[in-house]
């Protein structure tokens, strides 16, 4: 091992804690409880490491200092770490909300089964997250983004009931077609740059475009070929238009604790392997940015529809996560089309990052505390649970308001500069269009965030048994939970409240990542020009909620208040409309087609050869049965068998042809083998996996 230690330590520590509390569990003398607090401990523990890390090395990394430590010769090309003032600041936050989420999860898990496998997926995952922060090469983010993949599944299948199984199978195909993509994309730029460390990428795009003697347009093509295949696996485990197909589907079955890091954190390592990509193969490249922006525009505004429609809570804090993705991509879009002179767009997008992840943290958990005690999420259903519980509805309203975009707020300040960061790049009216589409996205977040708050905490529900059970529940969630909601929530308040003091600061010592080394002039976040976009996305907002949701999303009964409805058409759904018919009856039939005519020109190639250019065998005719050796041996006997019945005058010999015997015997030989064959086949399949197994094990020990 080369290097700081820390940095290994932060990575490996929650994959051998994630052992040792499923080890706890299993021990019955121990008991679940005892699993539990060494889960909180584990967690906890990583989080103090890492915030006396943040205090110890913040204002070193501010100034450009890095720390590194190298693992040589694992995988074949080593593990390499790195930490600077971007991977500080999401390590501090990954480990701030997986504390969060496992205290929460104590009594969140209760009366649910699994508890075991959950922990030790939650803390695996927590290492292999860490890992892809901490990357200080794609190859490294690869190995850790891809263990990430399969560990998270489990999150998604956790409940075990259909929609959830059939969600995480939807989330891991997603998951590993985006992989295999994105695999094909670091062999590219391998072959071509001859290195995949961060540091060293953008000084090697560089010298390869511009060589002597070097195709420049040709080789751009090969960069771009490869980028697009990065853009692919970390735009899907982003949740980025096309591949977003898995956040409304995964959100409403897996746990809340769970919905959580998954919206929050995990969407964010893929828009970190954008920004490294962005920041290094293609810095300040006008048409890498076009394509990043158009995705970003397309997802934002797509989210923010989807969450409209929705009735789902969790699936409305989804499909808004897919929205914010959208917003985030915008701003790295802007990075690339603005140049030297990005310095809002680069602090927007840390911003607006580092926001949504504690947004999410708070409003995901609120879901869950709902969902442990209703056990529902439609709107309908929990409709009015809140009204009489006011620590709930404050803790709510915080993460209402910030991802609204709220003067205030976290989320205000984050898309100001967004906002400002469109505004600086003069590009006639598609930059117009894109500014609109902004506003307008910012208004449909500000009318699906107020259609939840005012359906859980304003409006009663339609039956007035139901509302009084609501109104007299009190403990509806122990200290520990209020703790973990409580703790995000002001933490989310005070991050907003002064941007000055805390929201300025993070972004100066993040912006090294994106290549921006100065911070540029302050923003008067509360000017009138600022608050404009606020005040334009508020209007809009204010105008959906009143017009669409409570005019047309919502249906009156004979008896009670209107009930929301989901009027978004069911065939408008892009898994069932399109991926699974290609890649399950499509694809495969026409893969089906293409292998028979290939099978059909091959038999035919074979009859034209041996026509013509290759003569046919000497054999006067084609042999019925058996094989050379069969026949042969079959005459020889069938001669032997004549000689004998002359020898011994046999009127009725009753001959046997042996020929056709051998034949046949033949014919049973190969059939056994075939079966043995399949034997063998299976036990080196079984072989393969054990060493395979074998191989993890001596790797990570």
């Amino acid at each position: 091992m080369k290097g700081n230690i820390v940095l290994a330590l932060l990575v490996f520590y929650p994959f051998l804690g994630g052992i040792l509390a499923w080890a706890a569990g299993k021990r019955k003398e121990l008991g679940e409880t005892f699993r539990d607090y060494l889960a909180d401990g584990i967690v906890i523990s990583e989080f103090i490491l890492m915030a006396v890390l943040f205090f110890l090395f913040g204002k070193t990394a501010g100034a450009g200092s890095v720390m590194e430590c190298s693992l040589p010769g694992i995988c074949g090309l080593g593990l390499s770490f790195t930490l600077d003032g971007f991977r500080l600041i999401y390590g501090t936050v990954a480990c701030f909300m997986w504390m969060m989420t496992t205290i929460l999860s104590r009594q969140y898990f209760w009366h649910h089964e699994n508890q075991n496998r959950f922990y030790l997926f939650l803390l695996l995952t927590l290492g292999a997250t860490m890992g892809v922060f901490f990357s200080g090469d794609l190859y490294t983010t690869f190995i850790f983004f891809e263990i990430m993949s399969f560990t998270s599944y489990v999150w998604v299948a956790q409940e075990e009931t259909k929609e959830a199984l059939r969600a995480a199978g939807t989330y891991l195909a997603v998951a590993v077609i985006g992989g295999l993509v994105m695999l094909m994309g670091l062999f590219t730029l391998y072959h071509e740059l001859g290195t995949l460390q961060m540091d060293e990428l953008l000084a090697a795009a560089q010298t390869y475009l511009t060589a002597k003697g070097a195709d420049r347009e040709l080789r751009q093509g090969i960069l771009y070929a490869a980028g697009v295949c990065l853009l692919v696996g970390f735009g899907a485990k982003a949740g980025a238009f096309p591949l977003h197909i898995w956040l409304p589907k995964a959100h409403p079955v897996a746990p809340a604790p769970a919905s959580a890091l998954l919206s929050g954190i995990l969407t964010k390592t893929g828009i970190f392997g954008i920004l490294v990509t962005t920041s290094t193969i293609f810095l300040h490249e006008t048409p890498w940015g076009i394509l990043v922006l158009t995705i970003g525009v397309i997802t934002m505004v797509g989210g923010a529809l989807l969450a409209v429609f929705s009735v789902d809570l969790k699936r409305t804090l989804a499909c808004s996560s897919m929205s914010q993705i959208g917003f985030i991509l915008v701003g790295v879009g802007m990075q690339c089309l603005l140049g030297e002179e990005n310095a809002l767009a680069v602090h927007g997008t840390l911003l607006h990052m580092v926001n949504h992840s504690l947004i999410k943290l708070v409003l995901f958990m609120a879901a869950g505390v709902i969902f442990m005690n209703v056990h529902a999420l439609n709107l309908n259903e929990i409709r009015g649970y809140g009204r009489k519980k006011p620590l709930l509805k404050a803790i709510f309203l915080t993460g209402a308001l910030a991802i609204a975009g709220i003067p205030g707020f976290g989320g205000y300040v984050s898309k100001t500069l967004l906002h400002e960061s469109i505004l600086e790049y003069s590009g006639g009216f598609l930059i117009r269009l894109v500014e609109w589409l902004f506003l307008i996205s910012g208004g449909l977040t500000v009318a699906y965030m107020t259609k939840l708050y005012v359906a859980i905490f304003v409006e009663k529900n339609d039956s007035a048994k139901v509302q009084w059970k609501f109104d007299r529940q009190k403990d509806y969630m122990n200290r520990e939970s209020a703790f973990a909601l409580t703790g995000s929530a002001l933490v989310l308040f005070i991050w907003g409240l002064i941007p000055g003091l805390t929201m300025d600061k993070a972004a100066g010592l993040g912006q090294g990542l994106m290549g921006l080394t100065e911070f540029g002039e302050p923003v008067s976040y509360f000017s009138l020009k600022n608050l404009s976009g606020a005040v334009i996305s508020l209007v809009i907002g204010a105008a959906v909620y009143l017009l669409v949701i409570r005019g047309l999303l919502m249906e009156k009964q004979r008896k009670g208040a209107p009930v929301y409805v989901n009027a978004w058409p069911a065939w408008m759904d892009l898994e069932n409309l399109i991926y699974r018919p290609l890649l399950l009856k499509i694809l495969p039939g026409i893969a089906g087609v293409f292998s028979r005519i290939l099978d059909s020109f091959a038999d035919l190639a074979v009859v034209v050869f041996r026509k013509t250019i290759y003569k046919d065998s000497p054999l006067p005719h084609e042999r019925m049965e058996g094989n050379w050796f069969t026949e042969t041996a079959g005459r020889v006997m069938n001669f032997i068998q004549a000689v004998g019945n002359r020898t011994w005058n046999r009127r009725h010999p009753g001959n046997r042809d042996y020929v056709h015997i051998l034949a046949v015997r033949n014919e049973e030989l190969r059939e056994n083998n075939t079966i043995i064959g399949r034997s063998l086949s299976f036990g080196l399949l079984l072989f393969c996996i054990g060493m395979c197994l074998t191989l993890i094990y001596i790797i990570v020990l």
